[in-house]
């Protein structure tokens, strides 16, 4: 007897479905080969802290039992969020396949989790709780869930030990995220009296989102001039823009330069006209069909993601949260099959066999996302469902277009004396092709009629312009940047060339990205939920609560920027590859961790440590009771009588708790660095008490 624990019911009904004739029961269905039970997505969680202390009765959090670092990670079956208790469903299903794994006539356990590191996770974890004896353990790898991927999929399962690496990386991701997420959370909750989600991925993506605002809103316009000319030649305007650029104090260079352009003569050196194809873009990776639904239908991507992988379990998409916009070699065939089941639906489409398409070196563990050659009843479709379901089969069909896109490209090159040459470049479609359906990046730009040797007439003039201020994150700029977080930040064209895209799938390999395919939706959506961002149409801003927690990060030390967040991504794709142990990944983490919590005493000059929220620093010198540490301040206990509160930043610089008690009890601060004044300039000064006032003192 085979026994099958998919990860989700909906699975296990596919798996039965494509097996046939099984009998349904309490938790699982069975025919004289096969049982197929399933998990409900995560049945175990890692322990909180207090589970790995004895005779615990305050679950508080507390400063004394961080850092944790277990010897051994603990794994307890789901709890209920409201009542702490063990779901009771849970536990039920837990239980059918603690059963189902020790009957005597289980020879072979088949792990039909997802196909990522997750789905890898969550099985194992059930297996290895209910299994009391060795049996042989197989895993069903499916790209897709249709029927015959199904039943082909049941014919060649390999050994799940062929996919330890794959686990290793997922269980050392659970225990470092584990390690930050409860560690630096409770830490930073403590200190500031506010719930704080720190995590190794959430604070670097909000804190872009930050750095991108701060730059917006500090953003102060400037003035500078470009070299400009747009005259009538043989009927037709001819504008020229120069690459030269002048400050705003620089008006007469720029006017003189004009002066010496126009003494000179511009005349048409080169004109090349010639007929080529335009490539199609490439197939969807989740991201692109992220970033795609996003800026066109403003559809967030926890939307977007939904959807799909409700399309996938349907059998009508292969497994969304892939980072490959390419197919493996080995799929030739079944893209044959679903190529001819869309032909048969009136689509232009044929086979076609280039490296742009299939490239097995751009693949980790999935192939691009593509339609499969079940088809959907549009009646049986969300109006949304066939939205996302058309825009996948439509880029599938712009790829396999029969129908060439054929364009007449021009370039024109006019030089200005020895001075400057200038190109211009235009394309004209003549065969629309795979562009009806899916846009293509260039529209149709017609060139002046000008030949070989023709004189142009010019007038530059110096044309003032203005800077302007970086742009807010997107859907589409915010998940570019978070796929490779160390590319310039330049304009990605969902395009008609296929671009190298080496540097992008290099740092992908190599753990650069920030957060992954399988995760970076969730982690998006829990920062939305946090109010840490928001996101208005495609949007994303920075809120009150994400400033809260950036400025808290810094004050703290914490520094999880995208460095940080990198390297240990880096250290979880060698666990991938075998060139790292989980230990030792986790080692790293835990030294990390350990910076944070081994606090340095800084000189009170520039020391920004505000202690932590509820301390007592001091009596208040207007009423005499405890003055203690808030969000804000440090405010005097009898807040509704008493309003003495000393600000913890004071013309942005942080107010260190060791020089609010020197205040307190001296009527003075030690000299304080780094005050910024209304008009920008740094300064030192010392506090000092006057009255119930807090005033600046210069006094050396």
């Amino acid at each position: 007897m085979i026994l099958i624990i998919a990860e989700k019911p909906s699975l296990a009904r596919n798996i039965v479905s494509a097996i046939g004739n099984m009998k349904k029961n309490d938790g699982f269905y069975s025919n004289d080969e096969y049982l197929v039970s399933w998990a409900f997505g995560h049945l175990f969680t890692l322990a909180d802290i207090e589970d790995y202390e004895k005779n615990v009765t305050d679950y508080r959090w507390k400063l004394d039992n961080l850092p944790c670092f277990p010897e051994k990670f603990k794994f307890n079956l789901k709890k209920d969020s409201t009542s702490k208790e063990v779901d009771t469903g849970v536990k039920k299903q837990f239980g059918i396949i603690e059963s189902l794994c020790n009957r005597e006539d289980v020879k072979v356990i088949v792990n039909a989790g997802d196909a990522d590191r997750e789905g890898e996770v969550i099985i194992r974890l059930c297996i290895q709780n209910a299994l009391k004896t060795d049996k042989t353990i197989k895993r069903l790898w499916l790209p897709d869930q249709t029927p015959e991927t199904i039943r082909e999929g049941l014919k060649t399962m390999q050994d799940d030990s062929d996919y330890d690496n794959l686990a290793n990386e997922g269980f050392a991701r659970t225990f470092i995220d584990w390690l930050y997420g409860v560690n630096l959370t409770r830490y930073a909750t403590l200190k500031t009296g506010t719930l704080l989600r720190v995590g190794r991925v959430i604070v670097p993506i909000v804190k872009a989102i930050y750095d991108r605002d701060m730059a917006i809103r500090n953003f102060k316009p400037d003035i500078y001039y470009g070299l400009w000319s747009n005259e009538v030649t043989n009927g037709e305007e001819i504008e020229l823009t120069s690459k030269e650029k002048f400050d705003k104090k620089e008006q007469n260079k720029a006017l003189e330069l004009c002066q010496k352009y126009n003494a000179s003569e511009a005349i048409v050196t080169d004109k090349k006209v010639k007929k080529d194809v335009m490539n199609p873009p490439k197939l969807f990776s989740l991201t692109k069909l992220q970033n795609y639904l996003g800026k066109k239908y403003k559809m967030p991507m926890d939307k977007s993601l939904d959807i799909a992988q409700k399309l996938y379990e349907s059998g009508y998409l292969t497994y969304p949260r892939t980072n490959s916009e390419y197919l493996a070699t080995a799929e030739k065939d079944k893209i044959k099959t679903i190529i001819n089941n869309i032909a048969k639906i009136g689509y232009p489409v044929k086979f076609k066999d280039k490296k742009t398409i299939f490239d097995d070196s751009k693949i980790e563990s999935h192939s691009a996302l593509t339609p499969t050659y079940k088809i959907p009843d549009k009646a049986k479709l969300t109006e949304e469902e066939f939205l996302v379901y058309q825009t996948v089969i439509k880029r599938f069909v712009a790829v396999f277009c029969s129908e060439e896109c054929e364009v007449e490209k021009t370039e024109i090159k006019i030089k200005v004396g020895d001075l400057e040459e200038f190109n211009l470049k235009g394309n004209i479609i003549l065969v629309p092709g795979w562009t009806k359906f899916s846009e293509a990046s260039t529209k149709d730009k017609i060139l002046p009629n000008l030949n070989i040797g023709d004189k142009v007439n010019i007038h530059f003039v110096p044309k003032e312009k203005e800077t302007t201020p970086p742009k807010h994150y997107t859907i589409e700029t915010l998940n570019n940047y978070l796929k490779n977080p160390f590319k310039d930040d330049k304009k990605e064209l969902e395009g008609s060339e296929y671009e190298d895209d080496t540097e992008d799938y290099k740092a992908i390999f190599e753990g650069l990205e920030l957060g992954t395919e399988a995760t970076r939706t969730g982690i998006i959506d829990n920062a939305r939920k946090s109010e840490y961002i928001l996101l208005k149409k495609d949007v994303y801003t920075i809120l009150p609560n994400g400033e809260f927690l950036i400025e808290s990060m810094k004050q703290m030390k914490i520094n999880m920027d995208k460095y940080k967040t990198s390297e240990m991504g880096k250290a979880l794709k060698k666990v991938y590859h075998d060139e790292m142990s989980i230990d030792d990944a986790v080692s790293l983490a835990k030294d990390e961790i350990k910076e944070v919590f081994n606090i340095k005493e800084e000189p009170l000059e520039t020391d920004t440590d505000t202690g932590f929220y509820g301390d007592v620093i001091g009596k208040c010198p207007l009423c005499g009771k405890d003055v203690i540490k808030t969000r804000f301040s440090y405010g005097c206990s009898d807040y509704k009588n008493c309003k003495f509160k000393i600000n913890t930043t004071i013309c942005n610089r942080v107010i260190s708790k060791r020089n609010a008690i020197l205040l307190l009890n001296d009527g003075v601060t030690s000299k304080i660095e780094g005050f910024t004044s209304k008009n920008g300039k740094m300064f030192a000064a010392k506090l000092k008490l006057d009255k119930d006032n807090i005033v600046f003192s210069f006094d050396n």
